[in-house]
């Protein structure tokens, strides 16, 4: 009972200190894809350089799911968190989340967190995007990606062209990653 108790006492006390740590837009709870569970941003990725990228099922870039996969898989242990905010803000996103998942899932082998489909664009725009948005450039399509650095003090934007496995956004994670 006692070990019980305090193992919720440590995790009480490590979430504070990340929560305090972390970037207030980040500070958020986002339901996962095709899931009952949430996930908070800094619970995931305080102190760490977190990939954020809007996808869409239905898309010409679609195909990037599986460099993003490929990205997380290469990097994710030195640190970097990668997450998938679907959106149907250009009208390409499955109709329902169990498409979606099956897509990213089956079909890309996507292991990286993916949350339920939200706005990314404009005033109904989840609260992560809102300040993406603000400190860069609102996505002009889907399968832009956001490289937050590890105390979210500095973001950089990739616009849809740019592809994971593109020099220009590994050499961006690689300077975003620990030493």
């Amino acid at each position: 009972m006692f070990m019980r108790f305090a193992a919720t006492a440590l995790l009480v006390i490590v979430t504070r200190v990340a929560a305090a740590d972390c970037p207030q837009f980040l500070n958020h709870d986002f339901q996962k894809l095709r899931s009952h569970d949430s996930v908070n941003l800094c619970q995931i990725a305080v102190g760490k350089p977190l990939l954020i990228v809007n996808t869409a099922s239905h898309c010409g870039y679609t195909p990037q799911f599986k460099g993003l996969e490929a990205l997380h898989k290469a990097y994710s242990t030195r640190g970097l968190v990668v997450v998938g905010f679907p959106s149907d803000d250009f009208h390409q996103e499955a109709q329902n989340a169990e498409e979606t998942a099956e897509v990213c899932f089956v079909n890309y082998g996507v292991t990286f967190t993916m949350l339920s489909a939200s706005p990314v664009r404009g005033a109904a725009a989840n609260a992560v995007f809102k300040e993406l948005n603000r400190r860069t450039v609102e996505p002009s399509w889907n399968f832009n990606k956001y490289l937050v650095s590890a105390d979210g003090k500095s973001i950089q934007h990739f616009d849809s062209t740019v592809a994971p496995d593109s020099d220009v956004l590994r050499k961006a994670i690689e300077a975003a990653l620990p030493r």
